[in-house]
């Protein structure tokens, strides 16, 4: 089962419990920067989704896209499920939102960092034969040995779901790598 923090499975329970499996009202403790930020965070695991909100029948709005239109929160599959609901058959979202879903999962592995940033440098040196160091990367990219294992976990392994290879050599230490592009 998927590990939810207290304030998402109150917010998944409460839509759950809706007809439309809308997310709004949140919890009242809940407002303001941290409000969208675990929204942000639930949007990004695909837990909820914004979809076009129905003003005229009272819909609650999340955010005006600034020509008149509004959006909503609703509580996708994978949030239901996260919580052990089986949604009934029914659809949370328009049709074209599954796809949307199936597009945001393969992202990833999609991505591809912009040319001249130090973020392709590191895949750069990464890809070389013999793979390269902290202290090498550090000294290429004047980041802090922190920096280079965070850019390593997160966007070159989590973002991007890069192959990152890691050993120790003797007489250099510990070396990562990825296979050739």
């Amino acid at each position: 089962m998927t590990k939810l923090t207290d304030t998402q499975a109150v917010i998944l329970s409460a839509a759950a419990q809706r007809d439309s499996y809308n997310v709004l009202p949140l919890p009242g403790s809940l407002r303001g920067g941290a409000a969208t930020k675990v929204v942000e965070t639930m949007i990004a695991k695909g837990f909820i989704e914004e979809v076009d909100a129905d003003i005229r029948n009272g819909e609650l709005v999340w955010c005006e896209t600034g020509d008149g239109h509004g959006t909503t929160l609703v509580a996708t599959d994978a949030g239901l499920a996260a919580i052990g609901i089986e949604p009934e058959g029914t659809s949370t979202a328009p049709a074209s939102a599954p796809d949307t879903r199936a597009e945001q999962q393969a992202a990833p592995t999609t991505r591809t960092p912009r040319e001249g940033t130090k973020q392709a440098a590191l895949i750069a040196m990464l890809r070389a034969p013999g793979g390269a160091t902290i202290a090498e990367i550090v000294a290429a990219t004047g980041w802090q040995p922190h920096t280079v294992r965070g850019a390593v976990a997160g966007a070159l392994k989590k973002k991007l779901g890069l192959e990152v290879a890691s050993e120790k050599i003797d007489g250099r230490g510990r070396v990562y790598s990825l296979p050739p592009a």
